[in-house]
This record gives C-alpha cells, sequence and structure tokens, in this order.
C-alpha cells in the first residue's frame, strides 16, 4: 500500500523554480568575469584572462555538494574546463559572435536571470522571522499532527470478494493473516512481512485506510472490505499509542525556512500585482514540429517562477 504522502516540515517545498543557473552555467559564469583586483588571488591566466581562485573555490564548493571530491586533481580538471570555455569564447568574440542579435538576447537572459536569483538568495539570507510567527506556525502544526498513530496489518487484493473469503478465513483463524498476506496481498511492500505496516499516523494514510484503522479496537481486524484507490483492504490493528510530536525547537530549522519562503511568495506576487504588464500579443501555439526543431533558449527562472504562481 502507498502511503499518502503529507508536507510537513523543510520538505523540499517546491514554490518557486528559483535556483541559480545549473551547474554548467555557473561555471560558464565564473569565466566570464575576470579579477579585477589586482590583489586578488588567481588560479591560472588565460591569454591574459584570469582565474580568480575565489570562483574556482565557489565552483568546487558547489561540485563538492554533488559528490566530487575537492582535491588537486579535481581542480585541474575544472581549470582545463574554464580554460577551454575561455578559449573558445575569446575566438567566438574575434568572429564578431557576441554581437550576433541571438546571442545578446541569450546574455541579456542570463543576466536577468542571475540577478533575479540573486535577490531571492540575499532575501533567503537575510530575511527573519518572528518569534510569534515561529509560534503560530508550530502551534497549526502540533494541531494537525495530534491524536494517535498505529500499528497494523493489512492484506490488499483487487476484488471484493477476494477480500471478503479472506475476511471468512481470518474469522475462524485469526493466526492465519500472517500468511494469507504473504500469499494473497498485492502490496509488495509489506506482502512479505505478513502485511506489516509498521507504526503510522492515519493522516498520512488514503482516507479510507486511515479512518477505518481509527476505528478498529486493539487485535481486531476489518469485518466489511475497505475498498481504496489500491483495491479492497483487509486490515488488523496491533497496537496504538499517543502520536509524539517534535518539540518546537527539533523543526525550527525547516519551519524557519519554509515560513520563509512562504513571505517570499507573497512578496513576489505583491511586486507582480504592482508591476505593469502589458501583452501585446500571447504568442501562437507553435507546431510539434517546431517545437522540436527550435533551439532551447535559456529562461529567467524567476519569471516563470512568479508566472506559474
Amino acid at each position: 500500500m502507498s502511503i499518502k504522502s503529507r508536507v510537513v516540515l523543510g520538505s523540499a517545498i517546491a514554490l518557486f523554480a528559483l535556483s541559480a543557473c545549473n551547474d554548467k552555467d555557473k561555471a560558464a559564469s565564473a569565466t566570464t568575469a575576470a579579477a579585477t583586483d589586482s590583489k586578488e588571488a588567481v588560479a591560472a591566466t588565460v591569454n591574459g584572462t584570469p582565474i580568480a581562485k575565489k570562483q574556482l573555490d565557489q565552483i568546487m564548493q558547489q561540485q563538492a555538494a554533488q559528490g566530487m571530491p575537492d582535491n588537486p586533481e579535481t581542480r585541474k580538471m575544472v581549470i582545463d574546463n574554464l580554460a577551454m570555455q575561455i578559449i573558445v569564447a575569446q575566438e567566438a568574440e574575434k568572429k564578431g559572435l557576441d554581437k550576433a542579435p541571438e546571442v545578446k538576447e541569450q546574455l541579456e537572459m542570463a543576466h536577468m536571470s542571475i540577478l533575479a536569483n540573486s535577490f531571492v538568495k540575499d532575501y533567503m539570507k537575510t530575511a527573519t522571522v518572528t518569534d510569534e510567527a515561529l509560534k503560530a506556525e508550530y502551534d497549526k502544526f502540533k494541531a494537525s499532527q495530534g491524536g494517535n498513530e498505529y500499528k497494523a496489518r493489512h492484506i490488499l487484493v483487487a476484488t471484493e470478494a477476494e477480500a471478503k473469503d479472506i475476511i471468512a478465513k481470518i474469522t475462524k483463524d485469526p493466526k492465519a493473516f500472517d500468511g494469507l498476506a504473504k500469499s494473497k496481498s498485492k502490496d509488495p511492500g509489506s506482502k512479505d512481512k505478513g502485511g506489516d505496516l509498521g507504526w503510522f499516523n492515519p493522516h498520512n494514510m488514503v482516507p479510507e485506510f486511515g479512518n477505518a484503522v481509527a476505528k478498529l479496537e486493539k487485535g481486531k481486524f476489518t469485518t466489511e472490505p475497505v475498498k481504496s484507490q489500491f483495491g479492497y483492504h483487509v486490515i488488523m490493528l496491533e497496537d496504538s499509542r499517543p502520536l509524539a510530536v517534535p518539540s518546537l525547537e527539533e523543526v525550527k530549522a525547516g519551519m524557519t525556512q519554509q515560513l520563509q519562503q512562504q513571505n517570499l511568495k507573497k512578496m513576489l506576487d505583491d511586486m507582480k500585482a504592482k508591476a505593469k504588464i502589458d501583452i501585446v500579443a500571447a504568442p501562437a501555439a507553435a507546431s510539434a514540429a517546431a517545437v522540436s526543431a527550435a533551439p532551447a533558449a535559456p529562461a529567467s527562472t524567476a519569471t516563470e517562477a512568479s508566472a506559474s504562481k
């Protein structure tokens, strides 16, 4: 049986597609920024164009977050890649490609995207959440998590007739539940464990299942099949206990980030509402052939995020 996920705290709340450029974009942007301060440490120079050590360190931090080791070999590899990008970019400038309209448009889009992401990063770094707001959010969370959690087994089958047949068998011999789950259940996650689901919050289950479990007495099973989107369940309750709710201190970090993201969304929505946006003409839908043939253009993540909300 699949558990119905419920966003609680600190989850990857996808409010916005406001992540910065991908790693390739970040590496490419590093090649375009010269070390303007003569005192700044330089990792390498390519035809006189410096690669600042600070820029290299930033790229290594980004790569390390994805599992790449930070050692001399990987640093040399990154420098080699940056050097090649600089060499090719210099050749492109010699050919005047930086003056081409389509290239200028892409550079401008990249410029806007970097600025927008910088704004969001700065907001998330500096935005504060009051203790009052945190407590109010925690109280809501605590109320939503109240009640009991349960330890139960279930057998999932495709038809009501199969479920009724299983109920008849365990009515005669409750100890048969384990074997019937292993042989009959269609839930791959629990059948080999005799239908054991472990401890769970009924709010995290599909409603029909959660409601049925909450009505059972310890050691009892459902005398009628419980129908859900997955099929028909026969459920046996093994135990229940008060649900343990984490303290405010335990969830404070994730909750703070959640509130910051909510505040950010509100601020962006307000900014958009106050902006003067004149749509001259909505673009016509492109044909499938045209879409497949068109080159991918970089998109402003801030614009996409705001528009999607």
